[in-house]
């Protein structure tokens, strides 16, 4: 019964790997002090992938399937041993499993803000997050360069070189994509799409396909963020003041139509002027410079040309009401219509 044992202990006819859980990439079967059983039955199951490495040299590749281990399922494993054909005998030999599922939910991110040249603001410092998803597509490249002789090699061991590498294409990306950063949002996915095509071959060289690419988040530092802001609010300030420029020039015409011509017309250009002024104050607020002295009534009623109510000519001894347009005596100091003081 001792020496059966014994035997048991020596000799593996069956290999296979159960996966405990997600995030395993590779698992080296455990072979000390064992040989295996010619003719042993090896389950690869679906989404895994076999390696038989012999003293550090991938050797054959089993497929999800059941395989029995012979010579003639064995050609590079054989040609390494120098076995013959009818080669019978209990084997050393390493096996790797690895997990060919796609490892979905992997987050990058600039754990520092990260330097880029912008069009509009010059260098600027820049933070950036997505998700990418990425799966082992050659595992004897990947088991060379990667798990070498680990029992067990995990997606968080390798997080650390694929981050690099993102890192790597994403300021590759987006020197190369010349978008300006207030219309980075509108570009994501294209960018997303660059950022991929340059961190694809990071990624093969270790045996890895990357399958998805997305970037969620692009934002400033919080300084910089506050100077953007003030930039755009100073952009909207400068198109009120073309606005209310616009408004008050199309208030002429109209208020030399209506009836109290004069007034109309001193009251439409008195409104554009005073929230040109509001306009400019607020401007200049921001820069420190202060603001002119808005124009008087008495200035807006001279301003809007000599013409009154009915469309009479001024001569040199009368004037108009700067209330209601009725014609006055030049010395006049109240309007003998309406009442109002004429300065």
């Amino acid at each position: 019964m001792a020496l059966g044992d014994f035997l048991r202990k020596q000799f593996i006819d069956v290999i296979q790997w159960t996966e405990s859980g997600p995030g395993v990439l590779m698992y080296r079967f455990p072979m000390q002090d064992m040989e295996i059983q010619s003719g042993g039955q090896l389950t690869v199951r679906e989404s895994q992938l076999a390696i038989f490495v012999n003293e550090g040299r991938a050797a054959d590749m089993f497929t999800p399937g059941l395989h029995t281990l012979v010579t003639a399922n064995l050609p590079l494993l054989t040609n390494l041993q120098n076995w013959d054909k009818a080669f019978q005998s209990p084997f050393k030999s390493d096996v790797y499993f690895f997990s060919t599922r796609v490892q979905t939910g992997q987050r990058w991110g600039t754990q520092q803000p990260i330097t880029i040249r912008d069009k509009e603001f010059g260098a600027v410092r820049l933070r950036a997050f997505g998700m990418y998803a990425f799966r082992v597509s050659d595992p004897a490249v990947f088991q060379a360069k990667v798990g070498a002789t680990d029992a067990v090699y995990t997606v968080a061991q390798l997080d650390p070189a694929l981050r690099n590498a993102i890192m790597t294409g994403f300021t590759a990306a987006f020197a190369n994509a010349q978008v300006p950063f207030l219309d980075m949002a509108a570009n994501q996915a294209e960018l997303a799409k660059q950022i991929a095509a340059a961190v694809q071959p990071s990624f093969a060289e270790l045996g890895l396909t990357l399958d998805s690419f997305t970037v969620e988040n692009l934002s400033l530092p919080d300084e910089l963020q506050k100077r953007l802001d003030e930039r755009i609010s100073m952009n909207i300030i400068g198109d009120l003041r073309q606005y209310t420029q616009f408004q008050a020039a199309q208030s002429i015409p109209i208020a030399a139509g209506n009836q109290g011509g004069m007034a109309g017309l001193a009251a439409g250009i008195g409104a554009g002027v005073g929230l040109g002024g509001i306009v400019s104050d607020a401007m200049r607020g921001a820069t420190g410079n202060p603001a002119p002295a808005a124009p008087t009534s008495a200035a807006i009623g001279a301003a809007a040309g000599a013409v009154g109510a009915a469309g009479e000519a001024l001569t040199g001894d009368t004037k108009f009401c700067i209330n209601c347009g009725a014609k006055l005596p030049a010395a006049a100091k109240f309007c003998s219509s309406c009442g109002a003081p004429q300065s």
